[in-house]
């Protein structure tokens, strides 16, 4: 029974910035932590969507790069050891015996307590659908860019026209061969400056053109051939590896199905960001309140605030207003000496 199982404090629902900080915060407070996320690396839409876009609304920091930030809320989280479950959408959530199944695509979590920090919903990258895209998906067709060495003088091609795509063109061109980016309009969606710096790369472009088909000798993947969009005009590219970013797909998934309040697709909290459901907290995008304001500064904010509110809930003679965090994090590092 629940004896023998592994049951956390915490479990964060979502690795993004926010996420991060609240299992910072978790873990100067001493709580055991889990994080889960369905990405295959933390740092939520900024890891994924634009790692090379400065934010400019994070205090303290006139301009953070996107990756700089998720790389510096990695370190803060480092000393606390938590456990990090990537690639793991949660798709039920059940309260019982006194604490929160989570049910994963996976396997099943318990948690005393539970804060979701999943930003606009769990994310899915739109795929590729001609013929033997899903047969090369992870080896030669890849939707994610999570160690760009492993492209190290390869010949690539990345399809997309934001500025995902242009990012990781550029980021990718001094360690490939060579680079090239496909975009089925005549002109990118990109800010104009990485547009100007794509433009003065040594990317190849190619607009506008699609993918028509995936060129394959003897069950091996040798590239692709263009297809100009409203002409008969083909290329053809040798390739080691084909990035695609399309975008991506974001849902609330089963969020009305676990009873929790949801409207304007964002679930309903209160000020110390408890749900409707006892033991359930949410901070960031996905959480919603009178005069909620859509920052990462606000979701730094109210990750705290559920945490501290959250390890009450656990266990009520805990403070919810805990000393300053020069005190909590040098009683921690005392500990870990």
């Amino acid at each position: 029974m629940s004896d023998s199982k592994n049951i956390y404090d915490l479990t964060i629902v979502g690795a993004g910035p926010v996420g991060l900080f609240a299992a910072f915060y978790a873990g100067i407070r001493k709580a055991k932590t889990k994080i889960i996320d369905s990405l295959p690396q933390v740092g939520g839409q900024l890891s994924t969507l634009y790692p090379e876009k400065y934010i400019y609304d994070v205090p303290g920091f006139p301009a953070v790069k996107a990756s700089e930030l998720i790389e510096n809320l990695e370190k803060q989280i480092t000393p606390f050891a938590h456990d990090i479950c990537l690639e793991e959408e949660v798709q039920n959530l059940v309260q019982e015996d006194g604490h929160l199944r989570i049910e994963t695509s996976k396997g099943i979590h318990y948690s005393k307590a539970v804060i979701f920090a999943i930003g606009n919903g769990s994310f899915q990258p739109r795929r590729l659908t001609i013929d033997g895209a899903a047969e090369l998906e992870g080896n030669h067709v890849h939707y994610y860019v999570t160690d760009m060495n492993k492209f190290s003088g390869k010949k690539v091609a990345i399809a997309g026209g934001g500025d995902s795509a242009i990012d990781w063109a550029l980021m990718l061109e001094p360690i490939a061969e060579r680079v090239s980016i496909i975009h089925r309009r005549p002109e990118f969606r990109g800010h104009e400056h990485s547009v100007d710096n794509l433009k003065n790369s040594d990317v190849s472009i190619y607009t506008p053109y699609v993918i028509d088909q995936l060129l394959m000798e003897d069950d091996s993947f040798k590239g692709i051939q263009l297809k100009e969009t409203k002409a008969d005009n083909f290329e053809k590219l040798d390739l080691d590896s084909l990035i695609i970013n399309y975008g991506f797909t974001s849902s609330l998934g089963h969020l009305k199905d676990w009873g929790l309040e949801v409207s304007r697709n964002a679930i309903e909290v209160n000020s110390d960001m408890s749900t409707n459901i006892p033991g359930v907290y949410a901070v960031g995008d996905i959480c919603n309140y009178d005069g909620k304001v859509k920052l990462i500064a606000t979701g730094f904010g109210e990750a705290p605030t559920a945490v501290n509110n959250a390890l009450h809930f656990i266990k009520p003679d805990t403070r919810t207003q805990p000393m300053h965090s020069t005190s909590l994090f040098e009683g921690k590092e005392a500990t870990m000496l």
